[in-house]
Parts: C-alpha cells; sequence; structure tokens
C-alpha cells in the first residue's frame, strides 16, 4: 500500500498514527494537493489527501474511511468498537475533532489565499464560533477521564490529539491549552507516544 500525504494534514496524521499505531507498513508519497503540478486527482478525483493507494491499483479516499479500514486489518492494538454505544462515540468524536479542523482551515485559507480587502471579518468569526463551540464540547466530554471514551485509548484520543496539535501549529495565538487544562493535559500524554512524536507537524 501507499500513503499520498501532506506532512502537515492533521486527517494525514491520523491515519499515520493509525498505521503506527497497529504497526502496518506503508510508503509514504508526499503530495501538495495545492500546488499547480499536483497529481493527487489521478488518484483521488476531490484532490484531496490522505488517499490510499491498494496494492490492486485502487483507491480509498477521507480519513474517516481509511482509518476504519485500517483498523480491519489487523487486531493488532484495536481502536474503533465494533459495535454499540462505544463505537458511536469514538465515531463522534472523531467528527468533533475534524469538524475543529475543518472549519479552522477555513479560516487559514480566508486569512492566507484571499487578499486583505476581501477577507470576511463576519465568516472568519462564524468559523472561529465553531472552533470555540468543539473546544468546549471536548473539555466538557472528556472531564477529568483519562481518554476521550472510557478507560482505553482509540481512535477518539488519536482524531482529538491531531486536531489539538494542528491547531496549536497553525493557530499559535490560540489559548485553547489555557482555557482548556484537561485537553492540554490529554495532549501532553498522547504526545509521548511514539506515533505521535513521529508525526509531529514541522
Amino acid at each position: 500500500m501507499k500513503l499520498i500525504a501532506s506532512l502537515t494534514s492533521p486527517y494525514v496524521r491520523k491515519v499515520r498514527i493509525v498505521m503506527a499505531e497497529k504497526k502496518i507498513e506503508c510508503d509514504l508519497v508526499i503530495e501538495d494537493p495545492w500546488s499547480p503540478n499536483t497529481h493527487i486527482q489521478q488518484s483521488n478525483p476531490l484532490g484531496k489527501v490522505p488517499c490510499l493507494m491498494m496494492d490492486d491499483g485502487g483507491a480509498m479516499f477521507d480519513s474517516h474511511v481509511i482509518v476504519e479500514y485500517l483498523d480491519t486489518l489487523t487486531p493488532v492494538g484495536k481502536l474503533i468498537p465494533v459495535t454499540g454505544r462505544d463505537r458511536a462515540e469514538v465515531k463522534c468524536w472523531e467528527a468533533l475533532a475534524d469538524g475543529l479542523v475543518e472549519a479552522a482551515s477555513l479560516v487559514r485559507l480566508e486569512r492566507v489565499r484571499r487578499p486583505a480587502d476581501k477577507q470576511s471579518e463576519e465568516w472568519i468569526a462564524h468559523q472561529m464560533k465553531k472552533v470555540s463551540g468543539a473546544l468546549a464540547a471536548m473539555s466538557d466530554g472528556l472531564g477529568e477521564s483519562p481518554f476521550c471514551v472510557g478507560s482505553h485509548y482509540s481512535l477518539a484520543d488519536i482524531a482529538v490529539g491531531c486536531a489539538l496539535e494542528w491547531l496549536a501549529f497553525r493557530f499559535p495565538e490560540n489559548s485553547w491549552g489555557e482555557d482548556h487544562a484537561n485537553l492540554a493535559k490529554l495532549v501532553d500524554k498522547l504526545s509521548e507516544r511514539p506515533s505521535f512524536k513521529d508525526t509531529a507537524p514541522k
């Protein structure tokens, strides 16, 4: 298998961490989807990373789909419950984390890709309200628990860790760690795992 990836994408990082935790070997192909010379649409018609290229030539895209598939490949380090409420909770945490990234990414695109005189502060405020709401929901949902769902490390923790470290990377002025000490504590713990250390955005 090959993973078409950008090293700063939190969605790619989520997939890479799942692979590391489950000890799945995969070649990494670096691609910049924003480059005019990108070839990503030959594999993913949506032009996004991550994209998992299968040995038979097929392609799998969207990080939600890829991590779901990877978790079925081996029982090592099971990250998504098979059925029931716990499974739904893990997937909801993933959706919340990815939604935070999506909203913050739209803000970054507005600020970086659009001329200053065409940027909408109303649009930026609308998206940052989603970020604040997601952070508050994560903090409330985590409480004093050691992990996002139950007493075990799961995809929920991976998704949240990737989202929050990306937010710190791209929005260093955001004080989410000061405002939500329990989330900062969780991220500090996650950042000590080899899978997180080896995939930190640079």
